[in-house]
């Protein structure tokens, strides 16, 4: 998987983006963009500051952090960091500062936007006789089994996903928590931010949720570089490895630097953020046909962002650090 994404042939090195093959909340409307920004402004004035990083992780080719730089209201300095093993894409402003690692002591908004899901996973299944083995994939996709899962691995399953049927799979989630509070540790003061698709500890999958994207196409996960793989994200896991505390498999209550932590789909971050898919009044079809057209479209957008069973079913894992954000925003 690592390979197969981030090598010198990795799907994310591919000179048409992912957005050649599928399409994450940024690309569907300019509103998600827009919503975060009001997030960073919330985030700011938190802070108490008019200055304030962002922090852009798995930053595509910068396509979250171009369109939140385009909403940001006047008087609002932001420095802006696009995280990406990826080249720097020609043309991206240049205030964007390019890195393959997430910056230190950084005030401000870390964002993580389906980066997660992305971050390379071991998969693990019971045998027939009880026995959890990793699942060896070839770069044709050919599964058999390998050798069983032992240590740190094994001590992540236990707590995270234990597998109790013969034939059931897991994806390993301890590269993810380490991955994430890494990511968290370099913020000094503000916000951290990771949105994705996500399951419990009550409710993990049977059989995993492993899977490729291919033009457009949801495919078999074949580790060829050609195109994505990708799995559901144990936020509750992830949460754990910052310091949350909370009873075994719920997310935790309590963030880094003693502020309180949650967890909201994205349906209820967006609503909160401004972005509805309420439909305008027929009345303005009648009054001005043309700003009706606009309002509809927009509507549609919004509640493409944030309808059940789609994307707005993302969770959002939200991490104050320093600082209290739990009725964000006003």
């Amino acid at each position: 998987m690592e390979s197969a994404l981030y090598g010198p042939e990795g799907f994310y090195r591919r000179p048409e983006g992912p957005a050649g093959h599928f399409r994450t909340s940024v690309h569907t409307s300019p509103l998600f963009a827009a919503a975060v920004a009001r997030l960073l402004v919330a985030t700011a004035e938190a802070l108490e500051t008019d200055e304030i990083a962002l922090v852009d992780m798995g930053a595509g080719r910068g396509e979250l952090l171009t369109g939140v730089l385009a909403a940001v209201p006047d008087g609002l300095a932001v420095r802006p960091y696009a995280v990406e093993l990826a080249a720097r894409p020609p043309g991206l402003d240049p205030r964007v500062e390019w890195t393959d690692r997430p910056p230190e002591g950084i005030r401000g908004l870390l964002f993580a936007n389906e980066w997660l899901d992305n971050v390379p996973v071991d998969v693990a299944e019971r045998g027939p006789d009880g026995t959890v083995r990793y699942v060896l994939v070839g770069p044709d996709g050919t599964e058999r089994p390998g050798d069983p899962v032992e240590g740190s691995d094994a001590a992540w399953l236990a707590r995270w996903w234990p597998m109790a049927e013969p034939g059931a799979r897991a994806e390993i989630g301890r590269t993810r928590d380490e991955a994430w509070a890494a990511a968290v540790a370099g913020v000094e003061r503000g916000l951290a931010v990771a949105v994705d698709y996500a399951h419990v500890r009550e409710d993990r999958p049977l059989f995993g949720t492993l899977t490729g994207f291919r033009g457009g196409r949801e495919v078999r996960p074949v580790p060829d570089g050609r195109g994505d793989i990708t799995a559901h994200v144990a936020l509750d896991a992830c949460a754990a490895a910052v310091g949350l505390r909370g009873k075994e498999g719920a997310v935790g209550r309590e963030g880094a630097g003693g502020a309180e932590a949650f967890v909201l789909s994205q349906r209820e971050a967006l609503h909160r953020l401004g972005v509805s898919g309420e439909r305008p009044p027929l009345s303005l079809a009648t009054a001005d046909p043309a700003s009706y057209v606009r309002a509809l479209a927009t509507a549609g957008q919004a509640a493409e962002l944030t309808a059940r069973g789609g994307l707005g079913d993302f969770g959002w894992l939200m991490v104050p650090v320093g600082t209290a954000l739990r009725d964000w925003p006003a």
